[in-house]
């Protein structure tokens, strides 16, 4: 499954009176498999989301790598940005029961799609937009995979669901919380321009619909 899932995740909760989680998005689509049962599939978000968790229960998760769920959805990955949808509408096969890596890794198995080469270049250009901080815009990006940003767009939609303007913001702000995390001193109008924002204010709108509250407040809890 490595070519097409990330990583395997899980949460169990014990809470007596409702929890608001506040979650941070990712370019990943999602498999969940809840503990006391159903599963669903969520797009990937354009912003944080807050899932209110109560009572005794978990989850399994299979977070896929971005732009390799395509070949399962058989469809553009954007028709589930911002969405969540039942197993049912993408997957065949009942759910495995008891919950286990091996039992999930069967299921996808017994499902597994065709090979699609472009869900390889759309993986490839996330990994390029993690790996070098250099690159703030969508031409620098299309220019190192050696395609127009017109392209570059289109793969984005079709594979990853979001396009490659948002997922580069989304790192270059990831670098921001780790600067904050370590204690660094930020001068807050360079970062902006050096992150390529017009100005701090768009930078500022940015990082608060990524983390759910502006720069200085998260700087603050460091």
């Amino acid at each position: 499954m490595a070519r097409y899932v990330d990583r395997y995740w899980v949460v169990s909760w014990d809470y007596e009176t409702p929890y608001r989680q506040l979650i941070v998005p990712y370019p990943n689509v999602h498999l969940v498999f809840n503990r006391s049962g159903g599963a669903y599939v969520t797009g990937v978000s354009s912003g944080h989301v807050i899932r209110v968790l109560e009572g005794s229960d978990g989850v399994f998760g299979v977070a896929f790598r971005p732009g390799c769920f395509r070949p399962f959805l058989g469809r553009s990955v954007s028709t589930l940005t911002d969405t969540t949808v039942d197993v049912a509408e993408v997957f065949r096969e009942p759910i495995p029961n008891p919950l286990t890596v091996e039992s999930v890794e069967q299921f996808l198995l017994a499902q597994l799609p065709d090979p699609d080469p472009r869900a390889d270049i759309a993986a490839d250009a996330v990994s390029m937009i993690i790996a070098k901080p250099e690159i703030t815009r969508v031409s620098l990006l299309a220019d190192a995979l050696g395609m127009n940003a017109r392209t570059l767009q289109r793969l984005f939609a079709e594979h990853v669901g979001i396009g490659p303007k948002w997922v580069i913001r989304r790192y270059r702000l990831h670098e921001v919380t780790e600067r904050l995390a370590a204690g660094a001193e930020i001068d807050w109008a360079a970062l902006a321009a050096d992150l390529g924002y017009a100005d701090q204010a768009h930078f500022t709108r940015d990082f608060k619909t990524m983390f759910g509250e502006s720069p200085t407040h998260y700087a603050e809890r460091y």
